[in-house]
């Protein structure tokens, strides 16, 4: 007999990123790194784990928003779930109260999110597979059946998705192996927080630069002046020969890799990011006035869902050689079909709990792959990087079939509170998840809950014991 779902515990998770200015950029200041966390238990030993991300405050609200949606799988058989996960994500996303507060955006989203990922992990360990091999072994059939479709088929029909997935079928195996070897390739954001000093974004740069990184992403819209300093600091450590690795050689900027990414005279990439600080003409102007650092793409120039101020961006940046990428506060397949359907970006940001979890995340990697257009995931927060490595090996495995142009971000911060972490190569590039329990890498430690839950782990306690002191 299939096991059933039998209850669920939230845990509202909040790291004190804040104090080190982790994590900072133009529009948020005071970043604590927090997991709004649910386990999915059911009567017999396996367990889903899933999360969302937040950055402090709202994070307690996101977990009861999760409370609300796990209650609708109390007494569910699993196996019911996992036949069918699109019909699965319909029937979560349908309870017409809570949809009335979204419908599809905002807190009850991104908590289906943390749901909607708990049971695909929960799917994965039952199969003893990480989440993006359970996928890529999937016939195209299934995939089209765990895919949220409503609302995109007049941009992406489930016909047109079959005959995509078909079309790469029978190459994945190649794919993987080449993927295993080499890893994926990567970008750092960890240089580039707007709360560094200019000494701390040199030193961490180089460090990148040695750890065999060659894109690297820049927070800006603060300070002209300042970003421009900030640019040209990181511009003269990764376009000098001197700092790269022993034995290893300049890329080629023409390579199909880097053609059109103004990529410097060692092959490496700077990407900026406004974290939507922006008006359309002021994001316009201020992009123009930073050209001379010569960025790839503006990220998140305005706001998440003005897809027709996107489009005026990209259009009146397309002479400067400087592209658009967005999409971390997406909030659903809707605004990136329109986003795709507008040329109005050059690059797909997916975000994995943003969007709500993996089957709404398979109709933007698909829609991405119609249009031509490379997907380059968020991951600046906790547990992401462990989230999204899984959604680049789908894409690049079974649905794109290219990685050639797709990198995707990598934050140093917060692994060591998973049992699963991410891990780099010496080539800068994500190792492949290869552990057939850890489903879909985002377990935390029992000691890291105990110590940063809030406001009752032990942290938050002691801090709030030397402020009554104080």
């Amino acid at each position: 007999m299939a096991p059933k779902i039998t209850g669920y515990k939230t845990h509202d998770i909040r790291f004190p990123t804040s104090l080190s200015g982790d994590g900072t950029d133009a529009m948020n200041t005071d970043c604590d790194y927090s997991s709004a966390y649910v386990k999915i238990y059911t009567d017999s030993e396996l367990t889903g784990y899933g999360m969302t991300f937040t950055i402090g405050r709202g994070n307690d609200i996101v977990c009861r928003a999760i409370e609300e949606l796990a209650k609708r799988l109390v007494g569910k058989d699993v196996e019911e779930i996992f036949a069918n996960m699109g019909k699965t994500w319909d029937y979560l996303s349908a309870d017409s109260q809570l949809r009335w507060i979204g419908p599809e955006k905002g807190v009850i989203h991104i908590a289906l999110g943390a749901v909607d990922n708990a049971l695909w992990d929960m799917f994965a360990r039952s199969r003893n597979k990480p989440l993006w091999k359970l996928v890529v072994d999937m016939t195209p059939e299934e995939i089209v059946n765990a895919t949220a479709f409503r609302y995109i088929t007049d941009a992406l029909t489930r016909e047109e998705a079959l005959a995509m997935l078909k079309e790469k079928e029978a190459t994945r195996a190649e794919r993987e192996a080449r993927v295993r070897e080499l890893g994926y390739p990567a970008y750092v954001t960890s240089a580039g927080w707007l709360g560094y000093s200019d000494e701390k974004v040199a030193r961490l740069t180089r460090e990148a630069v040695e750890a065999g990184f060659n894109h690297f992403k820049m927070k800006v819209g603060a300070d002209r002046d300042s970003d421009l300093r900030r640019g040209k600091i990181i511009r003269s450590i990764i376009d000098d020969p001197q700092y790269l690795p022993p034995g290893l050689k300049p890329r080629d900027p023409n390579g199909p890799d880097l053609v059109g990414k103004n990529a410097g005279p060692t092959g490496s990439v700077l990407m900026i990011d406004a974290n939507q600080v922006w008006d359309v003409p002021q994001a316009i102007e201020y992009v123009k006035s930073l050209a001379e650092i010569k960025p790839w793409f503006i990220e998140e120039p305005t706001a998440p869902d003005d897809i027709l101020g996107h489009a005026a961006i990209r259009k009146a940046l397309k002479p400067y050689g400087i592209g658009v990428a967005t999409g971390e506060h997406a909030h659903n397949r809707m605004v990136f079909k329109q986003l795709l359907q507008a040329d109005a970006i050059d690059v797909c940001q997916i975000d994995s709990c943003r969007l709500a979890g993996v089957s709404e995340v398979l109709s933007v990697l698909l829609m991405a792959a119609k249009f031509g257009v490379p997907v380059c995931p968020h991951a600046g927060g906790v547990g992401l990087c462990e989230y999204v490595i899984h959604l680049s090996l789908i894409d690049y495995i079974a649905i794109s079939g290219t990685m050639e142009r797709n990198v995707l971000e990598f934050v140093d911060h917060l692994h060591e509170h998973f049992l699963y972490p991410c891990s780099i190569n010496k080539n800068g590039r994500y190792n492949v998840p290869n552990n057939s329990k850890e489903g879909y890498s985002i377990e935390i430690h029992e000691a890291s809950i105990a110590e940063y839950e809030y406001p009752n782990g032990t942290y938050w306690k002691n801090v709030r014991g030397v402020t009554a002191v104080a």
